[in-house]
């Protein structure tokens, strides 16, 4: 009986031991496994968007690159946004494609180190650059005369620096802290990336030090660059109410709108996933909602950006009918 106990003692701490040993070579994300008929029509549905997210941005690169015409303040921004668009993208959905498309769902620690980097750098970085572009349409509609002044290159330049130092700052403080958590052989991830908030349900030791800094980062990475981005419009609305022509309201609208539906898509899944004290969003909320503003909003911002912009659509004609 002493003899039988021992055994299965040291059996089971061989097995803990091989597990703490495994978790700290890879992860499982589970993702959808759940719902293995789900997987395939996901797979299908996220291979076609992440084809058009990448043909979309490159296409708002190259011809903000090629046409003279587009060489503004505006379409550097834009450019900046649609590189970081494939970062943000490409960080997690080469790997979700992956896990969709057979029975192995492992990632390895570091793998799942860098995915969270970039995809914490890409979205602190993006939180600051829409707040920049705001400030770059704040400068078109209220101070026209003053504008090639103000959004001088080095201007320009040092501001894009500013959100990407910002987004760099934000990986380097909260992925060693994540990655860092003791899970006591815990390394099946409910999600299909290596997400914060999934990582911290995981860890085998109280959370709230770490929840608090990450609301706490949260309230600042996210909440002031969306501040601004209120104050900025509030500025611009009144600037577009003394506008007496319709025509000139028309271009300041459209100038506006595109950006604007931007930030209502990006701010509002980012403020409902991470401004939470404790992550009180369900498992699945969690995923979808991941789910669509990394792969949907950076699919949509280039096609916002086209149907709704004439310099764009005029550059590509010209670039195709020249070819």
């Amino acid at each position: 009986m002493v003899c039988s106990y021992l055994l299965s003692c040291r059996r089971a701490l061989i097995i803990t031991v091989m597990t703490n040993q495994s978790c700290q070579e890879q992860f499982i994300l589970l993702g959808f496994s759940d719902r293995p008929w789900l997987e395939h029509i996901l797979f299908v549905f996220v291979l076609i968007f992440y084809l058009v997210t990448l043909v979309g941005n490159i296409v708002i690169i190259l011809v903000s690159r090629l046409d003279p015409s587009l060489h503004t303040p505006m379409y550097f921004f834009l450019t900046n946004l649609s590189f970081l668009d494939l970062c943000f993208t490409t960080s997690s959905i080469p790997q979700l494609l992956f896990n969709l498309g057979g029975p192995d769902k492992t990632i390895s620690y570091t793998g799942c180190a860098i995915q969270l980097f970039m995809f914490l750098g890409s979205g602190g970085t993006e939180c600051v650059l829409l707040a920049v572009m705001a400030y770059d349409h704040f400068t078109a509609i209220c101070k026209p005369l003053h504008y090639s002044v103000i959004m001088h290159p080095q201007l320009c330049w040092n501001l894009v620096s500013v959100a990407w130092i910002v987004g760099l700052l934000n990986s380097l403080v909260m992925s060693p802290v994540t990655m860092k958590l003791p899970r006591c052989g815990r390394c099946r991830v409910k999600h299909f990336l290596c997400e914060m908030p999934a990582l911290i349900k995981i860890a085998c030791v109280d959370t709230v030090a770490v929840e608090s800094t990450v609301f706490i980062l949260s309230v600042i990475i996210v909440l002031v660059p969306l501040s601004l981005i209120l104050i900025s419009y509030c500025y611009i609305a009144l600037a577009v109410m003394r506008i007496k022509s319709t025509a000139g309201r028309r271009k300041a609208f459209n100038t506006c709108g595109s950006h604007l539906t931007v930030v209502s898509l990006f701010y509002g899944n980012i403020i409902y996933m991470y401004m939470q004290p404790g992550n009180n969003s369900s498992q699945d909320q969690g995923k979808f909602l991941t789910l669509f503003y990394n792969l949907v909003t950076p699919m949509l911002n280039p096609v916002i950006y086209t149907l709704r912009n004439k310099d764009v659509k005029n550059a590509l004609k010209k670039l195709v009918s020249s070819k």
